[in-house]
């Protein structure tokens, strides 16, 4: 196995692969870092983001939100209104463009609640790329919308039963996947992990989210907001809204992880939270574990968020001393989800229903009227609709 050291964050990330996949990784790292330093590359991504993405996403006074909560001024990150609605669209244009540069014919990549795999689905079918989504069977029947869409935009979706059928199964078969046939593909991941160049693309290509709430709330109220919270499961929608602030050391960020049943029981996904160093998926990073040391399963209602492991850049953070740790259960999520959606007009993914739900679970934290709060709103319910009535109320 090979570890290089590229692509480190503090203690975590590097590459722990066989070496022949290491060394496609490395030609892939080289290959980017030569790419993103180009005006033509950057004035491409600068193109798609604008007349494809439909950025810059809006800023939104959540008014009705911010009254209910009774103290800080909420403003919610509108990546639902993102074209295929979600954050997930930002890291798909951006690797798109590395995989046509590569000279790529196909398009793999692994999806839990389905939003990556209908960006995938969607850049490939812009690009003119075959493309292949692995999905867990039991995302599948949670997420059937987003199945439907994918095959629309002609990806054949493939379904994993292997382990528990979600998002980490996906995973360890489209790598599988893309050992056995890498020649012409280019393997797409969806989040801010596994081994370098993947955690470094990811978060270059979603910190726009970040660089637009800082511009936006300078021009609209003058100042930094107090706290910016996103959802995390594997860290992509997370680092997206942090990374511009991390300097910014008065901005607190706020990472909410699924407590699923409850963070006293097996079934959660908080491997900030509870998780200790361990390679996942060629990379090391903060990982749960079950009493015999074993990576254990993960769990949420939110598929989006049910991964043992979490970004190596979100580790090194919390490391350090950077992030601050929510966690919130599957009821929680579900009375922010109707909440948001009775308050605003407004339906958020049950993912980005983690991070609404944290400020109702301390409304003092909140309380000075002066503070503002920014949530990235990650995605958007449609998908998550059918689930929640039939099976989650």
């Amino acid at each position: 196995m090979s570890n290089k050291a590229n692509g480190n964050f503090g203690d975590f990330g590097g590459t722990f692969l066989p070496e022949f996949l290491a060394e496609i990784l490395g030609t892939l790292a080289e290959k980017y870092d030569e790419l993103k330093v180009t005006p033509e590359f950057q004035n491409d991504l600068k193109a798609l983001y604008k007349n494809y993405a439909g950025r810059p996403s809006m800023l939104y006074y959540a008014e009705r939100l911010t009254k209910k909560l009774g103290g800080a001024k909420i403003y919610l990150k509108r990546e639902d209104l993102n074209h295929t609605g979600a954050h997930k669209i930002n890291n798909v244009v951006g690797q798109g463009l590395v995989a046509k540069a590569l000279g790529k014919k196909k398009l793999i990549a692994e999806t839990g609640a389905g939003q990556h795999g209908v960006a995938t689905a969607t850049i490939a079918a812009y690009l003119n790329l075959d493309c292949d989504i692995y999905m867990g069977a039991r995302d599948m029947d949670a997420q059937k919308p987003n199945v439907y869409r994918m095959k629309a935009l002609g990806a054949k979706v493939i379904p994993v039963t292997a382990g528990q059928g979600t998002l980490k199964d996906a995973v360890d078969v489209a790598l599988g996947a893309y050992a056995q046939d890498h020649a012409d593909t280019y393997y797409l991941l969806g989040s801010a992990v596994g081994p370098h160049p993947y955690p470094t693309m990811v978060r270059d290509f979603q910190q726009v989210i970040g660089e637009e709430i800082k511009e936006q709330m300078l021009a609209e109220v003058g100042k930094l907001p107090t706290a910016i919270i996103a959802c995390a499961g594997g860290g992509s929608n997370a680092l997206g809204a942090f990374t511009a602030f991390i300097a910014n050391e008065d901005v607190e960020l706020v990472a909410v992880e699924p407590a699923g049943l409850g963070a006293e029981t097996e079934k959660h996904g908080l491997s900030l939270g509870k998780g200790s160093p361990d390679v996942i998926h060629g990379f090391k990073t903060l990982v749960m574990h079950d009493d015999e040391g074993e990576i254990a399963e993960s769990y949420s209602a939110a598929s989006g968020l049910d991964y043992p492991g979490i970004s190596p850049i979100l580790s090194m953070l919390k490391e350090n001393g950077r992030l601050a740790l929510g966690g919130v259960t599957d009821k929680e999520a579900v009375d922010a989800f109707i909440a948001l959606s009775h308050l605003e007009g407004i339906i958020p993914a049950l993912e980005s229903s983690h991070a609404i739900a944290y400020l109702f679970q301390d409304h003092g934290k909140y309380s000075n009227p002066d503070d503002i709060v920014v949530v990235n709103l990650s995605g958007r319910g449609d998908k998550d609709v059918e689930n929640v009535f039939e099976n989650l109320i």
